[in-house]
This record gives C-alpha cells, sequence and structure tokens, in this order.
C-alpha cells in the first residue's frame, strides 16, 4: 500500500493507492497555510495516520509516502523550495515527514506528479514519455520522459506555461508579456471574454454572463454553441494560442502523447476536435508517428496516484 500527498493552497488531499493504482480510501483537510510550512506538513503526518487507521492498515505495512505541492522542488534532497501561495521556502518535508514515518519518502511538483498519474492509471497508461498540460487559473506543465519525471537540474523545468507565444502580448504574472499562460489558461480565457463582450455589447454572451452570474470559461463556449460569432471568434482565437504552445512543446519533446486536463476540458470534443486540427497543422511535418493528443482522465486523483507512484519505477510497476 502506498499513500499519495496532494498539498494545495486550499486543501490537502490525502490517499490509499494499491498496487493496481486504484485509490481505496481518503482523507481531506484544509491546508490553512498561513500557519507555517511545518504546521502543514504536521497535518499532512497526521492525516497518513488518520487514512491508515480508517482503512485497517498499520502504518508499518505504507510501502512509501508521496507528497506533491505546486512550484519547485529539490526531489532528490526532499526539498519544497517554493510554492506560490503555501509557505514553504526551502522546507525539508521528507526530514520532517521521517520524524514520525520509517518508510521511503518521495517529494515532487504537484503537474509532475499528475502527469505520472495519467501514465500509471489515466489515459496515457502504459506510455513512457507523457507531457501534461493542465489549464487553470495558470497553465501548469508536467514531464515524464522514459518513464522518469524530469524536473531539470534545479527543480523547476515543466513551467511551459512562460514560453512567449505572442512577442509583446498580454502581461503575464511571471513578469514577461505574451507568455502562453496569458492566452491558453482558463484565465486568459475569460480575459478574451470579457473584451470581446466590451466590443460586442448586449450580444450572446453578456445574456449568457447574466444567467451564470459571472463571466467564465464557458461563456464563449456556450455563445459559439449558440452561432454567436463574438462567441465563435473568443473560442478560435484561445484554439488557436492552445495549438500554438502544443506544437511547440510536440516538436520539443515528440512524447508519446499530451494529456490535457483542466475545466476547459469539460468541453469535450467541442474543445478536443479543432484544437487537434490545430496542433497537426502547426507541428513539424517530418514525423513518421504522431504524437497522441487527448484529454486527462484521472482529474483531481492524477495528483494523488502520481503522488503515491512516486519512486514506483523502483518497484518495477511501469510497463
Amino acid at each position: 500500500m502506498y499513500i499519495g500527498v496532494d498539498i494545495g493552497g486550499t486543501n490537502i488531499a490525502v490517499g490509499l493507492v494499491d498496487g493496481g493504482c486504484n485509490i481505496i480510501e481518503r482523507v481531506k483537510a484544509p491546508t490553512l497555510p498561513k500557519r507555517g510550512a511545518r504546521a502543514v506538513i504536521d497535518d499532512v503526518s497526521r492525516l497518513c495516520f488518520e487514512l491508515a487507521g480508517k482503512a485497517g492498515v498499520k502504518p508499518r505495512d505504507i510501502e512509501r509516502i508521496g507528497m506533491v505541492a505546486p512550484g519547485s522542488v529539490d526531489a532528490p534532497a526532499g526539498i519544497i523550495i517554493f510554492a506560490g501561495n503555501i509557505p514553504f521556502d526551502n522546507s525539508p518535508v521528507a526530514e520532517w515527514m521521517r520524524e514520525s514515518w520509517s518508510c521511503p519518502i518521495f517529494v515532487e511538483n504537484d503537474a509532475n506528479a499528475a502527469a505520472l498519474g495519467e501514465v500509471y492509471a489515466g489515459a496515457a497508461k502504459g506510455r513512457s514519455s507523457v507531457l501534461m498540460i493542465t489549464l487553470g487559473t495558470g497553465v501548469g506543465g508536467g514531464i515524464v520522459l522514459d518513464g522518469k519525471v524530469y524536473s531539470g537540474f534545479n527543480g523547476t523545468a515543466g513551467e511551459v506555461g512562460h514560453m512567449v507565444v505572442e512577442a509583446g502580448g498580454r502581461g503575464c504574472t511571471c513578469g514577461r508579456a505574451g507568455c502562453w499562460e496569458a492566452y491558453a489558461s482558463a484565465t486568459g480565457l475569460i480575459s478574451m471574454t470579457r473584451e470581446a463582450m466590451e466590443k460586442y455589447p448586449g450580444g450572446a454572451m453578456s445574456r449568457i454572463t447574466g444567467e451564470l452570474g459571472k463571466v467564465s470559461g464557458k461563456t464563449a463556449f456556450l455563445a459559439a454553441r449558440e452561432g454567436d460569432a463574438a462567441g465563435r471568434g473568443v473560442v478560435d482565437a484561445y484554439i488557436r494560442y492552445l495549438s500554438i504552445g502544443l506544437a511547440n512543446l510536440i516538436n520539443i519533446f515528440q512524447p508519446e502523447a499530451v494529456c490535457i486536463g483542466g475545466g476547459v476540458c469539460n468541453e469535450g470534443e467541442y474543445l478536443m476536435k479543432p484544437l487537434i486540427e490545430a496542433t497537426r497543422r502547426e507541428q513539424f511535418k517530418g514525423s513518421p508517428r504522431l504524437t497522441e493528443i487527448c484529454a486527462a482522465a484521472l482529474g483531481n486523483d492524477a495528483g494523488i496516484i502520481g503522488a503515491a507512484m512516486l519512486g514506483a519505477r523502483k518497484d518495477g510497476l511501469l510497463k
């Protein structure tokens, strides 16, 4: 049995995972990050014991614990270097966990773990070279090459949202202009929707926003489905920017698969079909075999499963 821990800015989600990558029990608690990094990890340890008790498993039967968080990680050292809204600052989280747990402890970035989860149990199952792209408030990236998480020499590889796709374009939270994240994230989609609503007031997007109570990532897609030209224009622009970034990544890595996750993927084939077509037009034409582009399958469970599978290659679990 393995434990996967997904530490987010709002909640800590912990799952007990079996050898078949099934989550057989889970617990959850608020992160409450203002208390400090050590308090968060103390809660993680407590939740792991609570999980084992809830599942009727003895702590000594837990073979490993994997912990993931957003931001940069020194995986070999078990240190979370920086994690945005969570106060990790070169925090030796593996060392802290080992004060209460004797099993191996692994630490990784959450997007990398999500990619690993999709490799073991999701849309990319059985493949060894996979990119995971998450479209949320920002654009996250996870990289698995030859069955191993790739995080660069300094633990910060995979910041795919911060490659520029529009020179001199929209400002990004990272300080650059024209980043992929500024266009392909749900936040970017909402910004484009608002701009179109200001340019074309009184259209379908304005009505839909009134019905939903706010502008969301769904607004332009719903309007486009109704035949609204302004909504269609937003969707087309969003897919174009998304395809440019995907093609760039495929051209660099040529992975077996790219899995795309996040709320925008709820649009299903209305998003994926034109996105795949647009990406095929953008990518390098000399490849004898094409990267599969697919929607991620595990949702929020990808982080827990991927965390639990950290270090599993040594067990011979990755086929």
